[in-house]
């Protein structure tokens, strides 16, 4: 079984080091066939329009001083059938995310490509060693379908993986690095919430201060840039994707939402919000029981890395990388306490979050996936697995040390 293979890895140094190093050159193969493809075929010439280079549009268009249409859906629809797309790709990002993205614009995509997933994917890497030391390659084996999606489609998953992490590594000790990291979660809030309750209920003031005046100070700074049109536009373009996402319009297959979820099985839009709803409070109640059991900082922001991704209807499979660190920082504790059964499940659903969108996605390669619809069930998985951690957690009542004692 995965459990016990896992462990045989871990324990033989020979082995961690030959697994580590077919995952690293397997990841870097991945980074390297993306670029390769993106520098042979254009948009509409022998591929399909990937998250990537919507990325690289709108970098493309805070150069020409127009940043607000791309928040209109008909306008950023007509600037990628231009390019030779097939598809529409909708754009719901904070303009924060935008200005991070304004460099990339200078270069061809696939430089930019390989620039930003190459830099991003070291970032996790190196921040999840960091948690996960001797557990590093059982961790990596278990994300790896989540950080394959994420390296193939171009997305941030791996940056906001990496500020989450750094979020987990420096609550304790240096809340002024773990606020930053929070603040710079604006580029995608929704995964930021759980780490934001973490934090209050731990009453870690400092670092909740500075990442409200990341956030304050940025949006200032993209108020002075862009104008304070930028805001109507983003909202505008919020409103449509939340059109969007109740007819459909999404791939829903590949969200790892309790929305998608029940959406896919039947459920009508406003009971699935409703759904969701209660997972987010679910997942919210998780991190307030780890935080009033007084268990381990491990533990606790272990529990609200998983809890990260159950909030928002729109959270993807490339969203997933974050799932990682809160295993990583889980795995040792895991190791004691739950049973072989118990640990495989656990991985399996970890796997089968992770993984099922993917293979999915080549399944259905020749198909249109909006007239052949998919259930989801990534969001299933998840509830499954929280629940699941939660009745472990049961049997911990802790004082063992912080990661962030010992990273």
């Amino acid at each position: 079984m995965l459990a016990q293979t896992l462990d045989q890895i871990r324990s033989s140094p020979s082995k961690s080091a030959a697994y580590e190093r077919l995952l690293l050159a397997g990841l870097v193969a991945l980074v390297l066939a993306k670029t390769f493809r993106l520098a042979c075929f254009n948009v509409g010439s022998g591929r399909d329009l990937t998250d990537f280079d919507v990325f690289h549009f709108v970098a493309q268009r805070v150069w020409h001083g127009d940043l607000d249409l791309v928040y209109r859906f008909e306008t950023l629809a007509k600037i990628q059938a231009e390019a030779g797309a097939r598809t529409f790709m909708p754009w719901t990002y904070p303009p924060q995310f935008d200005l991070l993205l304004a460099p990339l614009g200078f270069l061809p995509v696939w430089l930019a490509y390989a620039l930003f997933i190459a830099s991003t994917l070291a970032l996790y890497l190196v921040t999840m060693r960091r948690i996960a030391r001797e557990y590093f390659v059982p961790t990596l084996i278990v994300i790896f379908p989540a950080l394959t999606i994420t390296i193939t489609s171009g997305q941030n998953g791996l940056l906001t993986g990496s500020l989450i992490g750094a979020v987990c590594l420096n609550a304790g000790r240096r809340q002024w690095l773990a606020g930053l990291a929070l603040g710079a979660m604006v580029i995608k809030p929704h995964l930021a919430v759980a780490a934001g309750v973490y934090l209050l209920l731990t009453r870690r003031f400092v670092a909740l201060t500075i990442a409200v005046t990341v956030v304050l100070v940025s949006s200032a700074i993209c108020t002075l840039l862009f104008g304070a049109q930028i805001w109507t536009a983003l909202l505008g373009a919020v409103r449509e994707s939340a059109i969007l996402l109740e007819g459909g319009f999404y791939l829903l297959f590949r969200m790892v939402s309790s929305y998608a979820a029940l959406l896919t099985a039947g459920v009508p839009a406003a009971w699935a919000l409703v759904g969701q709803a209660l997972t987010a409070a679910f997942a919210l109640f998780a991190v307030a029981l780890a935080v009033a059991r007084q268990l381990s900082q491990n533990w606790t922001i272990g529990i609200t890395a998983i809890a990260s991704v159950m909030i928002s209807p729109y959270a993807h499979d490339y969203d997933l990388p974050i799932l990682g660190i809160g295993l990583a920082l889980l795995l040792p504790d895991l190791a004691k306490l739950a049973s072989w059964r118990e640990r495989n499940v656990a991985f399996g659903l970890v796997l089968l979050a992770g993984g099922y969108g993917m293979l999915q996605s080549v399944r259905l390669e020749n198909f249109d996936p909006i007239e052949h619809p998919v259930p989801a069930v990534a969001g299933f998985a998840l509830l499954a697995l929280l629940g699941l951690l939660l009745r472990i957690l049961a049997r911990k009542r802790t004082v063992d040390v912080p990661v962030t004692d010992h990273a």
